[in-house]
């Protein structure tokens, strides 16, 4: 029995009685049911509300699984490997392993030329030594490395 039904057993129990209507303990308990009737019409939209938002959630989680399929390397394949290049959009970005949680996060060559960064996932500093800036302007890319290049 859901609680519409509930309260609506209720009001029929009340109206059963045939109380008079102008009496101040009658127009109180006819106020309670009414806003029993309110409460329960407003939880039936919530649970629907939740309902709704349930699935549309289950989605948004299934479809962050692929991505997460597609972006991210699986855990057996390249673990010993550190500074892998992986396919990002137009940007040179790097896939890094922390060496303390193992985890993998994507970098940008403006990160790794900033020499290091605290690995987001467990708070280890990473370092990073760079001989050389990919960047052939490197002192326009503004990427901040200290090194000296011929243009």
């Amino acid at each position: 029995m859901t609680n519409s039904e509930k309260v609506a057993y209720i009001r029929g129990l009340a109206e059963g009685l045939e109380l008079d209507a102008s009496q101040k303990e009658v127009k109180v308990l006819n106020a309670i049911i009414d806003l029993l009737g309110d409460m329960a019409s407003s939880i039936a939209e919530t649970e629907g509300n939740l309902k709704e938002v349930s699935a549309q959630l289950d989605e948004v989680d299934a479809d962050l699984g692929a991505l997460e399929e597609d972006f991210y390397l699986d855990e057996d394949e390249d673990e010993d490997e550190e500074d892998d290049e992986c396919f990002c959009d137009d940007d040179c970005y790097y896939e890094v392993t922390c060496p303390n949680c193992n985890e993998t996060i994507c970098l940008s060559e403006d990160m790794i030329c900033d020499g290091q960064i605290d690995c987001p996932n467990c708070g280890e500093l990473l370092e990073f030594d760079i001989d050389e800036c990919e960047d052939e302007e490197c002192s326009e890319c503004g990427c901040g490395c200290d090194h000296d290049h011929e243009h």
